[in-house]
C-alpha cells in the first residue's frame, strides 16, 4: 500500500494521541472488559479456537463507556548478514496497532484494528520495508445464532492459523514465519461479506468461516520480484473498493479441537485473479488461483510444550508464455515448539515465564522441473531460528533469537546478495497495552 499523505498521516497521529489521553484521563475507572468479548486466556498463545483471536485480545473499557480500547506493538533489534554481507546493527519499530471496539446492541458488536507497520522483512512486495498506516480490519458482526453469525466490512481471510492469529505479543520469535509473509500475504484483509458460527459438544469444539470478498491482482506475476509472488497484491489499495476479476474470492475454514488433543484448521482460497474482462468484453481467458492450507497446534500436558504448525500448497493457473521462474505450484510452512522451563516469581512479577523455542520454516517457491531440460527448478529457503523469551506478564514478551537460514535461486545457486546462507542475531520486545 501507498505511503498516505502528510496531511492524513498527522491527522490519524493526532486522533491516536487523543484516543490514547483519554485512556489515560480515564485509567482510575478502566477495567478488562469482559461482557462484549471473550476473556483473554491467562496465556496468551491458547484460544478457544483460532477463529476467536480477533477478539481474544485485552480491552480496556472507559467508565460507562460503550467503546472499548486496545492494542500491541513490536520493536526490534538485529545484526544478521546473508552471504558475508551485514548492515550491521539495526533497530526497528516496526509495528503499533489499536483496537476500537464497541458493543452497538445485543448480539451486534463492531470490532476494528489500525495499524502502524514498518517491516524491512514484510509481504507487500515493491513497499516491504516502507512504512505504512492503514486500516487492517473493520468489520461488524451480526449473531442470529452461535452456529450463524453474520460478518461484514474489511475482514481478515480465514486462510491458516497465522493470518488470523498474528499478534506479536503472543510469539517467541521477533520475525513473523516466512511461508505466511512471503508465500501468503499475512494479514490479509479484504472488502466483503460472509458467515461463522461454533458449536461444542463435552470436550470437542467445532467451528467454521465462509466470506466471499475482493482478492488478487495481475501484481502476483507481475511484480519486482521476478517470481509468482501472492503478497505483492497487498500493495493494491483498490482491492478494497473494486475486484479487477468482478468476480468473489472464496475463503473458508474448519476448524476442530478436542481439549486433550489440539486444534486441526483446514482452509481454503479460490480466486480469479486476472482482468479477463474490460467493459464487459472479454480480453483474456480467466486464470485462477486456489490454495490449500492445514494448521495444528497442541500442547503436551505434562510438560506444558505448545506446538504449533501450518503449510500451505499454491496452485496458479499461469499464462502459456510466462518463463519458469513463475510457478505455477508453491509450498511451505513452519513448526513452532515452545517449551516452558520456569514458571513463578520473578522481581516481583508472580507469574513470570521463562521458555526456550525453536521455528523451523521451508518454503519453496518453484515446485517442479524445468520442462526443456527435466532438472529440478529450486527457489526455495529453510531456515531454523532457537529462541530464548522471557514473559514477566502474559501480555508481555521480551525475546532472543538467532536465524540460520539458507536460500537457493532458481537453479541451485547460492551465491550472492540477497541469496545464501543467512545468520544473525536479534531481540526485541512486544506488548499488548
Amino acid at each position: 500500500m501507498k505511503r498516505l499523505s502528510v496531511n492524513i498521516w498527522n491527522s490519524c497521529r493526532y486522533l491516536v494521541l487523543a484516543i490514547t489521553t483519554l485512556c489515560l484521563q480515564q485509567a482510575v475507572n478502566a477495567q478488562v472488559d469482559s461482557s462484549l468479548f471473550i476473556t483473554p486466556a491467562k496465556d496468551t498463545v491458547k484460544q478457544g479456537l483460532t477463529m476467536d483471536a480477533v477478539f481474544n485480545r485485552p480491552f480496556l473499557k472507559t467508565g460507562k463507556s460503550p467503546v472499548s480500547i486496545g492494542g500491541y506493538m513490536e520493536s526490534n533489534w538485529q545484526h544478521v548478514a546473508t552471504s558475508g554481507i551485514s548492515a550491521g546493527d539495526q533497530f526497528q519499530f516496526r509495528r503499533f496497532s489499536l483496537f476500537v471496539a464497541s458493543s452497538i446492541s445485543k448480539r451486534i458488536k463492531f470490532l476494528s484494528e489500525i495499524e502502524y507497520e514498518n517491516d524491512p522483512t514484510g509481504d507487500a512486495g515493491e513497499a516491504a520495508g516502507t512504512p505504512q498506516f492503514e486500516i487492517e480490519y473493520a468489520a461488524l458482526d451480526i449473531e442470529f445464532h452461535p452456529m450463524l453469525n453474520l460478518r461484514g466490512g474489511m475482514i481478515v481471510n480465514p486462510i491458516g492459523s497465522f493470518n488470523q492469529n498474528h499478534d506479536g505479543p503472543k510469539w517467541e520469535f521477533t520475525d513473523r514465519p516466512i511461508a505466511m509473509t512471503q508465500l501468503l500475504p499475512d494479514t490479509w484483509s479484504n472488502t466483503g461479506f460472509g458467515i461463522y458460527g461454533k458449536q461444542y459438544w463435552k470436550h470437542w469444539m467445532f467451528g467454521y468461516e465462509l466470506y466471499l470478498t475482493g482478492g488478487f491482482n495481475d501484481s502476483i506475476i507481475d511484480n519486482t520480484q521476478g517470481k509468482t509472488f501472492l503478497p505483492a497484491s497487498k500493495s493494491n489499495s483498490n482491492r478494497f473498493s473494486s475486484s479487477v476479476s468482478a468476480l468473489p474470492m472464496i475463503t473458508g475454514k474448519l476448524s476442530f479441537k478436542h481439549d486433550q488433543i489440539g486444534e486441526l484448521g483446514l482452509s481454503f482460497m479460490s480466486d480469479v485473479y486476472n482482468t479477463w474482462q474490460v467493459e464487459g468484453v472479454q480480453v483474456d481467458n480467466k486464470r485462477s488461483l486456489h490454495v490449500l492450507d492445514v494448521d495444528f497446534n497442541t500442547t503436551i500436558p505434562r510438560l506444558k510444550t505448545f506446538i504449533t504448525t501450518e503449510w500451505a500448497w499454491i496452485f496458479v493457473e499461469m499464462p502459456a508464455d510466462y518463463t519458469p521462474q513463475y510457478a505455477g505450484r508453491q509450498f511451505g510452512g513452519f513448526i513452532d515448539i515452545v517449551q516452558p522451563v520456569y514458571k513463578g516469581k520473578i522481581l516481583g512479577w508472580d507469574h513470570a515465564v521463562c521458555s526456550i523455542a525453536l521455528r523451523s520454516e521451508y518454503v519453496d517457491w518453484n515446485v517442479g522441473k524445468f520442462s526443456a531440460t527435466g532438472t529440478r527448478m529450486y527457489n526455495d529457503l529453510w531456515s531454523f531460528m532457537p529462541a530464548i523469551s522471557f514473559r514477566p506478564t502474559p501480555q508481555t514478551v521480551i525475546r532472543f533469537n538467532y536465524r540460520h537460514q539458507m536460500q537457493r535461486d532458481i537453479t541451485g545457486n547460492t551465491i550472492g546478495a540477497t541469496i545464501g546462507t543467512t545468520a544473525g542475531f536479534s531481540m526485541g520486545v512486544a506488548t499488548y497495552f
